[in-house]
This record gives C-alpha cells, sequence and structure tokens, in this order.
C-alpha cells in the first residue's frame, strides 16, 4: 500500500510538472511572437479645418411672464390663461418650418419671508417662437400682449447645417490630404497611407442682441419685434495619424 501511494504522489508530481511546462512554452511563444511585431515606425499625428461661413437662418424668440400671489392655484391659473391666449395668437400664423409654436418653462414655486416661512407663490410661463421665416415670427411676437420677448437667438437649420457641414469637411478633407503628403516630402519620403481618421463639426456665430428688450416690447403691441441675424462659421475638423512610406 505505501508503495502504491508513493506512486500516486509520483504521478501527480509528473502531471504538475508537465502542465508547468506547457504553459511555460505557451508564454514563450506568445513573447517571441511579441518580439516579432514590427516596430511602429515614421507615424505622424496631424489635424486640419475647413470652414464655410454663412448667415444664420434660424431664429428663435422667447417670450414668457411672471405671476405671483398667495393662491398657488390662483397662480397657475393665471400663468395658463397667459400661455393659452399666446398660443392661440401664435397658432394663426404659425407653418411648420417657418414658425413653430411651443411652451417652453413652466415653473411655480413658493417665496419665503425673511423668518424663512412661506409668504406667497411665484411662477412662470414661456413660450417659444421658432422658425426660419424671421419676418412672420416677429411679427407674431408683437401681436401677442399677454407675455413678453425674454431671449432672441439665432443658429442655423437642419438642412443648412447639413449642406454647409458638407462643404466644410470636403475642405477639411482636402487640407488634411495637402498636410500630409507636404510632411512626407519635407522627411524625404515619397507618399503616405491613412492609418485612422476622425471627423467633427461645430459652428462659431456671433448672435447680437435683439435692439428692443422684454419691457419695450409690452408697450408697443402688435409692432414686429426688430431682429437681425449675423454670421456663423462651420468648422469641421479631421485629425488622425498617416504611415509615411
Amino acid at each position: 500500500m505505501a508503495c502504491r501511494g508513493l506512486e500516486g504522489i509520483r504521478l501527480k508530481n509528473t502531471i504538475k510538472l508537465v502542465a508547468y511546462c506547457v504553459v511555460l512554452t505557451g508564454a514563450s511563444s506568445l513573447f517571441a511572437q511579441q518580439n516579432l511585431l514590427p516596430e511602429v515606425q515614421n507615424v505622424v499625428q496631424l489635424s486640419a479645418t475647413g470652414s464655410v461661413e454663412v448667415p444664420q437662418d434660424l431664429l428663435s424668440i422667447a417670450m414668457s411672464t411672471t405671476r405671483d400671489g398667495s393662491d398657488a392655484s390662483a397662480v397657475q391659473s393665471q400663468l395658463k390663461s397667459a400661455l393659452d391666449a399666446a398660443l392661440v395668437e401664435a397658432k394663426k400664423t404659425a407653418q411648420p418650418g417657418q414658425l413653430d409654436a411651443r411652451t417652453g418653462n413652466f415653473s411655480l414655486y413658493p417665496r419665503y419671508g425673511r423668518d424663512g416661512k412661506p409668504i406667497g407663490w411665484q411662477g412662470t410661463a414661456e413660450l417659444i417662437l421658432e422658425g426660419r421665416d424671421f419676418a412672420r415670427i416677429s411679427s407674431a411676437a408683437g401681436k401677442i400682449q399677454t407675455l413678453t420677448v425674454s431671449h432672441v437667438s439665432f443658429g442655423l437649420s437642419r438642412e443648412q447645417r447639413t449642406r454647409v457641414e458638407s462643404d466644410a469637411q470636403g475642405i477639411a478633407i482636402e487640407h488634411f490630404k495637402a498636410r500630409a503628403s507636404d510632411i512626407a516630402r519635407g522627411f524625404g519620403f515619397t507618399g503616405y497611407t491613412l492609418r485612422e481618421v476622425n471627423v467633427s463639426a461645430n459652428d462659431q456665430g456671433y448672435t447680437p442682441r435683439p435692439r428692443m428688450m422684454a419691457v419695450e416690447a409690452k408697450a408697443v403691441a402688435d409692432t414686429p419685434v426688430p431682429v437681425e441675424a449675423g454670421k456663423t462659421a462651420v468648422l469641421v475638423t479631421v485629425s488622425g495619424s498617416v504611415q509615411l512610406k
């Protein structure tokens, strides 16, 4: 029995030794393969931009009002009435894409006195007029008497942005290719191959302030809100790496 036990121990040790050798052989093969991988050389990181300047063709006018009182339900009802009246007026000339009217922020919160106790309620209702027809939007804003202009902003419509980004992207790609070729020649190479590339876009524009403030807008009801759009530069950046050859 003792001999059989000794043989079992020797067999287990032999199996462990074989397993260890297999693991060691596999690690050695992997190490050898890693050493055989070619070292990355002559790789250059670079970027280029393309820019197209266009007029902003999207106007957004935010109109709002504030109410306060001792009863929350009464304040909320007043805000709803003001907003409903504004929506009715805006929808008279609304047209998809040219003038879209939608509700914005609608909030109601308590007011506190110096002792930290609630003394009443205050709320705000907002209406957003947005679209590409500036004259239609400014005229609608001027006819709304229950809200006042709180903010005016300009931007690009989806159609305009898509078209301009495509143009700017083409310019950025040509600039990237030209720069890669110049770098390759500068280092004495005949050309390059593209390894990886990233494309990103954004716009940087100037949005002028409206020439009429909210208080003035309420005093001259039925008068179009004067607006004047600026321009924006749509920038597309192409960045990545090339292998000189």
